[in-house]
């Protein structure tokens, strides 16, 4: 018989462990719209800065991979 591992996840430690995520990723996407609406590209030769969702999308991303460089390094000990 299989067993199955289950780890109950609970849910404020999640929010503590990824907070900066979670603000980080929302706010991102609202930076790309904010780029795309006052600096975007209206000819539409710009692949990111010509469509609101694409920018969305990567002001998301970037967000998010910004939160990255944020994270405390934990000590390892053997």
């Amino acid at each position: 018989m299989i067993k199955k591992s289950t780890k109950k996840i609970d849910m404020n430690e999640f929010i503590k462990k990824n907070i900066l995520k979670i603000i980080a990723i929302p706010a991102g996407g609202i930076g790309g719209f904010a780029y795309y609406y006052f600096v975007g590209c209206t000819s539409g030769t710009c692949p990111i800065t010509s469509n609101p969702y694409i920018s969305i999308v990567y002001g998301a991303l970037m967000g998010y991979l910004i939160s990255g460089m944020f994270k405390k390094k934990e000590n390892e000990t053997n």
